[in-house]
């Protein structure tokens, strides 16, 4: 019983730990919105978790993940490719034509902010409850996909390793996508004529009432800079958000798995709201998605049937350190 005393206190010290350093640095910092912060959060919520074991298990952590980290941190400085580049031109009308031929004529993100928001929409009006609702979905896009990941290392490792397969592929997709085809979001085509109408990018407007001045300040900063602002079709929250919705109810048995799909669905309709995306950014995410798991489905199959003997990859090796 002492030990296991013992144990529980050193458990319970690190979390209030942990809690006390992610408050400080949200307050200093802002909240941690790129993948490679979370990641290491990820990190040092497992340190905190396990306090007591040795150092060597924690560093078992960087062991495994470093396959990861490295294309999150590539993804991470190659988004503003298409801005820098200046090979490929930015697509204005496309979307705009799609989503109205959608919608008998009408674009959807000008409709929800003549309706949700107001006219003119300002991002400065008070915001309702679906705004604290819809910006908490928003945000939830940098860590869900991430926390998943990390329950699924300590949990199951096979498992985890076929989920960064899928992840780390929609991701690498993605920024190709934005290379090659970069697109401007609904408020920049607002901004620059391309839609008669205003649209404002709103996006962090559902916490503009939350916390300190401070904490406003920093939360806004970081929930409105975006590495590359033509990154947009696919939509990766929609294709990240699909995903966690994907492998999930594909793992529960409970029938109250299927509320998930809300998920995906709050996370488009929040991002057609805030003008972030257009609708078939959002499709265009949801069919990214589907096309990775249908492939790596037949990768995979084809592998089970194969003698084993070949030489594991990377991130097999290290599923399999430990």
């Amino acid at each position: 019983m002492a030990d296991k005393r013992t144990i529980d206190e050193l458990r319970i010290l690190g979390c209030l730990g942990f809690v006390v350093a992610l408050v400080a640095y949200v307050y200093f910092f802002g909240l941690p919105k790129q993948s490679v912060e979370v990641v290491g959060w990820v990190w040092l919520a497992t340190i905190a978790w396990d306090v007591r074991r040795p150092v060597g298990d924690h560093m078992a952590f960087l062991r495994d993940w470093w396959p990861p980290f490295v294309v999150l941190t590539l993804y991470l400085y190659s988004r503003g490719l298409s801005d820098d580049l200046g090979i490929f031109s930015v697509h204005f009308t496309e979307p705009i034509k799609a989503d109205e031929w959608l919608f008998g004529g009408h674009l959807p993100t000008t409709y929800l902010q003549e309706h949700l928001c107001g006219v003119p929409c300002e991002k400065s009006l008070p915001p309702r409850w679906y705004d604290v609702v819809l910006t908490t979905v928003y945000y939830s896009h940098f860590f869900a996909a991430i926390g998943i990941a990390a329950y699924l290392w300590r949990r199951n490792r096979p498992d985890w390793i076929r989920y960064m397969r899928r992840y780390l592929s929609v991701i690498s997709i993605g920024v190709v996508c934005y290379v090659v085809y970069p697109m401007a979001p609904p408020w920049m085509a607002s901004r620059d004529g391309y839609i008669s109408t205003d649209i404002e990018r709103i996006t962090g407007r559902g916490w503009f009432d939350l916390g300190s001045s401070h904490g406003h300040a920093t939360a806004q900063q970081h929930i409105s800079a975006v590495g590359n602002q033509v990154a947009a079709m696919p939509s990766l929250h929609v294709a990240l958000s699909v995903l966690v919705a994907w492998w999930t109810i594909g793992r529960l048995r409970t029938g109250w798995r299927w509320l998930l799909v809300l998920y995906p669905l709050a996370m488009a309709f929040m991002l057609v709201y805030y003008g972030e995306h257009y609708v078939v950014d959002g499709i265009a995410g949801l069919l990214l998605v589907a096309g990775v798991m249908a492939a790596w489905k037949a990768v995979e199959g084809r592998r089970e049937t194969e003698s084993e003997g070949e030489e594991p990859t990377a991130l097999e090796s290290a599923g399999q350190a430990r």
